[in-house]
C-alpha cells in the first residue's frame, strides 16, 4: 500500500491515481480519501494526477491515541506533499478537511500550492458565537459527540439523512450513498472521530486570511451541516482573490450526490489560467 510514514511515526495511507498536474483532497468526517473516488477518477481521465489520503485516526492510516487535531493534520498533509515531492498543488479539502487546508497554508505556507478548492467547507467557523450567529450552536456539536459515544454505527446511519439531504421532499439520495457514509464511518476509529468534533470549535478567520493564492469555494444553500451563511458565504468574504459558487438546494455531500455537478466546476477552475475577481454566482446542473 502507498504509506507516509510522519515525523511521529504515524503511517498514513494515500492513493495516487494518474499524471499531470496534481490535485490534493482532504476529505471529511467520519468519511476517507475513498470519498472523493468520483473526483478522483474523473480528474485523472483530464490528465491530471489525484492524491487523496485517510487522515490519521481514519481509513487505512494509523490510529494513534495522540495527534487527532487541525495542526497535526496540517503538518502530516505537509509530509505527504513533500513526500510526494509535489509542485503546483491544488488543495481541495470538504468540510473539516477545509479547515486542514487551511490551517496547511497557515503553518506551511503557500510556495507548493497553485490554487485551493473549499467544498462545504467548516471555514471560516462552524460554531455559533455572537459575532457568528449562523453557526451551529454548541449543542448540535454535543450531541454528534454523545452520538458517537454511544453507538456510533446507528448515529451514522442516522446523520447520512441530512447529511445527504435525504430528509428533504424529492431528494434521490440512493440507500447506497448512505451505505457508504456509514461503511466509511466504521473505518475510522473512535477516539479520532470524537476528537475531530473539537476542530468544529475552532475559528479558522486568520487562517483563511493567509490563503494566497486562487480559492474557488463551492457550498450547497441547502447544507444541513455547515450552513452556508456560516461557511461558504463568510469565507468567500474573508479569503482574498475567492469566487463563491452555491449550488441551490445543494446537500453537505454533494460530491457524492451529485459528482457530475462537481467535477465540472473543478474542472473549469482547474484550468482557468489566470484569477478571477471575487463573485458569487449559482451554479446550473452541469454535465462532464
Amino acid at each position: 500500500m502507498p504509506i507516509h510514514t510522519t515525523r511521529d511515526g504515524t503511517q498514513i495511507y494515500y492513493r495516487d491515481w494518474g499524471k499531470g498536474r496534481p490535485v490534493v483532497f482532504s476529505h471529511g468526517w467520519p468519511l476517507t480519501g475513498d470519498a472523493w473516488e468520483g473526483q478522483m477518477m474523473f480528474l485523472r481521465a483530464h490528465g491530471f494526477r489525484a492524491i487523496a489520503h485517510d487522515r490519521r485516526g481514519n481509513g487505512r492510516s494509523d490510529q494513534p491515541d495522540f495527534g487527532n487535531d487541525v495542526d497535526t493534520w496540517a503538518d502530516d498533509l505537509a509530509g505527504l506533499i513533500e513526500h510526494l515531492d509535489l509542485e503546483q498543488v491544488v488543495l481541495v479539502g470538504h468540510s473539516t478537511g477545509g479547515g486542514e487546508v487551511a490551517r496547511y497554508i497557515s503553518r506551511h505556507g503557500s510556495g507548493r500550492v497553485a490554487k485551493v478548492v473549499l467544498l462545504d467547507s467548516i471555514v471560516p467557523r462552524m460554531l455559533q458565537a455572537p459575532d457568528n450567529p449562523a453557526g451551529v450552536p454548541i449543542e448540535g456539536i454535543d450531541q454528534i459527540r454523545a452520538g458517537t459515544l454511544a453507538n456510533r454505527s446507528q448515529f451514522f446511519q442516522d446523520v447520512a439523512m441530512p447529511f445527504f439531504g435525504a430528509n428533504r421532499e424529492g431528494s434521490k439520495v440512493t440507500q447506497g450513498m448512505r451505505d457508504l457514509f456509514w461503511f466509511q464511518g466504521l473505518q475510522g476509529g473512535l477516539l479520532a472521530e470524537y476528537e475531530t468534533s473539537y476542530s468544529w470549535e475552532i475559528d479558522y478567520t486568520e487562517d483563511a486570511r493567509r490563503i494566497d493564492v486562487p480559492t474557488l469555494v463551492i457550498h450547497g444553500d441547502d447544507d444541513q451541516i455547515v450552513p452556508i451563511d456560516a461557511g461558504g458565504r463568510r469565507a468567500a468574504e474573508i479569503i482574498p482573490n475567492a469566487r463563491l459558487i452555491v449550488y441551490p438546494g445543494g446537500n453537505h455531500g454533494i460530491a457524492i450526490t451529485d459528482p457530475d455537478r462537481v467535477n465540472a466546476d473543478l474542472l473549469a477552475f482547474l484550468n482557468e489560467a489566470a484569477p478571477t475577481p471575487a463573485a458569487e454566482q449559482a451554479a446550473e446542473p452541469a454535465t462532464a
